[in-house]
């Protein structure tokens, strides 16, 4: 949550809102789309990872096979890093708080 919710600001335009609700599992705050991703988020870092093909299909229906090739890509490589830092008990440096209102 640390770096992510910088990136997040800044490449994704995420609000504290949004990273508040990703952090609680609260997918209301997002789009259909979004939400699809996040449930291939679960499924991807679940043991064993495993993308049923009903799913499969419902999110091509919203992205083409080269943006979940992607999307697949960024979600193993920070499973990689999560399970790294699990091993080696590297925790939070608490970086993400909220941004004071504008």
């Amino acid at each position: 949550m640390d770096i992510g919710s910088a990136v997040s600001r800044t490449a994704a335009g995420m609000s504290d809102e949004e990273i508040f609700a990703a952090r609680t599992g609260d997918v209301s705050k997002f789009s259909a789309a979004e939400q699809l991703l996040l449930r291939m988020s679960e499924a991807l870092t679940a043991t064993p990872a495993n993308i049923e093909n009903a799913f499969f299909l419902e999110l091509q229906k919203q992205y083409s096979e080269e943006q979940l090739i992607e999307l697949a890509a960024a979600i193993a490589h920070e499973n990689f890093r999560a399970r790294f830092n699990r091993a080696f008990d590297v925790g939070s440096d608490e970086l993400f708080c909220p941004l004071p209102e504008r």
